[in-house]
């Protein structure tokens, strides 16, 4: 039996020498008190049933001189948890504390701590000090502080609760779901439970029943609640918090109460055994087993949502447009995400890559495109989300993986659905502006230049009455240097486009030299894209010699002449449709160096070379055949 995937707990004690750490760890362990004893003790394990949770516990002593350090900080950094032991003799236990808490931060200990005082029975019996008054400054200071507890070892007083804590510190934090300060359940536990709360409310009708509530104790805790208890649990609700239960049973508001009170009251591993029961992690996130996402593919293969997730987007999408205009407000997509850990798309690259209306709303092709690209660039992140808003169906069919893109080239065509464009281009050639179009947003003259890549998404209607999702993810020149020493870089894209400003030859020439770049990964990779070149600004006068020059590097390259847009005066020339025709026909519009093209000439040739001698092997054989008849029948006749 393992507790959130653990096999063991592994505590490292700290402490100014003579604080008793020591006499702490052995008398833990062999439940004695021994006066004399080694000054720092080997590694000590109590045994997986010494503590309810049936874990095992590894006890590490540790040296407090300065040349024991090095091997200090090395155990610091493998602990779970960290016990700091300070003597209740000293008058004076905070400067102690304090000097071990800031060595821990600098040393990056991120383990849960356990500040324990030892020595009890040493302690002046006039001596008045509230450990609370003491400690609570501190605990404001460092929140990496879990509890604090007094004990003796000479005296037997609450040892074994020293590690016992620690422990649950790891098996049970108190960080994920609860907020000290403001002694309140936190938004990411609030929202995991709100999710669990759902799923119980069989009959949706906004309140746990008596049944359904005996149902979620069976599936917890297997075990099932009396009608006594169940009475007793409502109760102790409706005291503290009235609108916590109502005629038809719990509410959330009291289901939300209820495991505050067990936080508040120390019973931390009740809440944490109703999340994992619901595939939660310690971070409060479904945990990688609950998520089968494809995990090998090649890296021409891209992840898209089925048809089955994709009619249940449409079904949610619905039910969050209160009032049915069409697209999803902030507060609608807040309320939608609301039982997920955080709205995925509040940040880049999601935050501005779809389509809006003019009062920020998400149009229901937004929606769909937003859902795309999360899939594209992270199933696990989609498929959890598609689970935290409350898909039912079998996890392994919403997602499916994609043919190969060099199978769909010798196929001569492809059944993606999702294709994603890289737009490559120099500095103010009108990169940004082509995706803000491509968002239906108005042209801005105010130039910005991009540093970090940025994608745009939308759906594209085909001829044939189909929708293809196009995803445009835009390369800064600064970062396509980066982007193309990836050898697998392109295998991610469906085709590129090489923007540049049509009134400026520098701009022409520098395109054109990240089209030779990325011709050229194709080439040793094998994974060429369809490319195009467009020539923005075409509202501008076109450079001297421009056309004679696009010409003659689209034939030796073998690709089409440039495509003309103006964003400025609204002219797209259909582009983006063309950008997706391309991605479609994935053996087209592969752009050829001069280098490749003699490869190509080359391997033509050898081809052509084996398949005569084969010919002529086989000629060869038959004749000799032939001749061996006709030499036996020669023989016989004679």
């Amino acid at each position: 039996m393992t507790v959130s995937g653990r096999t063991g707990v592994r505590v490292v004690v700290v402490g100014d020498r003579g604080t008793g750490k020591s006499s702490l760890i052995s008398t833990a362990a062999t439940e004695t008190f021994t006066e004399s004893i080694q000054p720092v003790l080997p590694p000590t394990r109590l045994p997986a049933d010494f503590y309810p949770d049936r874990i095992p516990v590894t006890i590490i002593d540790t040296s407090s001189s300065l040349e024991h350090r090095a091997k200090l900080a090395e155990e610091l950094k493998r602990a779970d948890a960290v016990v700091l032991t300070y003597s209740c003799d000293n008058t004076n236990i905070s400067r102690p504390i304090t000097f071990w808490l800031h060595e821990l931060r600098r040393l990056e200990v991120r383990a849960p701590v356990i500040v324990v005082g030892c020595k009890l029975d040493l302690r002046d019996e006039h001596q008045r000090m509230s450990l609370e008054q003491v400690m609570s400054p501190i605990m404001q200071q460092f929140r990496e502080i879990e509890t604090c507890i007094e004990c003796s070892a000479a005296s037997q007083i609450q040892v074994p609760d020293v590690f016992y804590y620690a422990q649950k510190a790891v098996l049970h934090p108190t960080a994920p779901l609860f907020d000290q300060e403001t002694q309140t359940l936190k938004p990411r536990c609030i929202r995991a439970l709100k999710r669990i709360f759902i799923l119980c409310d069989r009959d949706m009708d906004g309140a746990l029943s008596d049944s359904e509530l005996n149902e979620f104790q069976i599936q917890c805790f297997n075990a099932p609640l009396q009608p006594a208890e169940i009475v007793g649990v409502k109760r102790v609700v409706q005291e503290k918090l009235p609108d916590g239960v109502n005629h038809l049973g719990l509410t959330l508001s009291g289901f939300l109460f209820l495991h505050a009170l067990f936080i508040e009251k120390g019973r931390l591993e009740t809440t944490w055994t109703v999340l994992r029961k619901f595939g939660y992690d310690d971070a409060i996130k479904l945990s990688g087993n609950s998520l089968p996402v494809p995990a090998k593919r090649a890296p021409d293969q891209s992840v898209e949502l089925t048809s089955e997730s994709l009619e249940f987007l449409k079904r949610v999408f619905n039910l969050f447009d209160i009032d049915n205009d069409g697209a999803l407000r902030h507060d609608d997509l807040d309320d939608l995400f609301s039982t997920a850990p955080e709205s995925p798309w509040q940040e880049a690259p999601y935050n501005d890559a779809a389509e809006r209306t003019a009062m920020g709303a998400l149009s229901f092709n937004g929606f769909l495109s937003e859902w795309a690209l999360m899939t594209l660039l992270d199933p696990a992140s989609s498929l959890a989300n598609l689970i935290y808003i409350g898909y039912a169906g079998d996890p392994s069919s919403a997602l499916r993986v994609t043919r190969r893109r060099s199978f769909d080239r010798k196929k001569q065509q492809t059944e993606r659905s999702v294709f994603q464009c890289a737009v490559f281009g120099p500095k103010n050639a009108g990169k940004s502006a082509l995706l803000t179009s491509f968002l239906g947003r108005p042209f801005s003259a105010n130039y910005t230049s991009t540093v970090d890549e940025r994608y745009a998404t939308n759906g594209i209607n085909e001829l044939q009455g189909k929708r293809k999702i196009l995803i445009l993810r835009e390369i800064p020149e600064d970062r396509s240097k980066k982007f193309l020493s990836n050898k697998q870089s392109l295998a991610a894209c469906d085709a590129a486009i090489f923007v540049y400003d049509s009134s400026d030859e520098l701009s022409w020439r520098r395109a054109t030299e990240l089209l030779v770049e990325v011709a050229r990964l194709g080439e040793e990779t094998g994974f060429g894209v369809p490319c195009l070149l467009v020539a923005a600004k075409f509202d501008l006068d076109p450079f001297p010699m421009a056309a004679q020059e696009s010409a003659k590097v689209c034939e030796e390259m073998g690709i089409e002449s440039p495509i003309p847009v103006s964003v400025k005066a609204g002219d797209l020339n259909n582009l983006f449709s063309r950008i997706l025709r391309a991605a479609e026909h994935p053996h087209i519009s592969i752009p050829e160096t001069e280098t490749g093209r003699k490869h190509k000439q080359y391997r033509h040739l050898v081809n052509n070379s084996l398949m005569f001698f084969s010919v002529g092997a086989a000629v060869a054989v038959v004749g000799l055949a032939a001749y061996r008849t006709y030499a036996a029948r020669k023989s016989t006749s004679n």
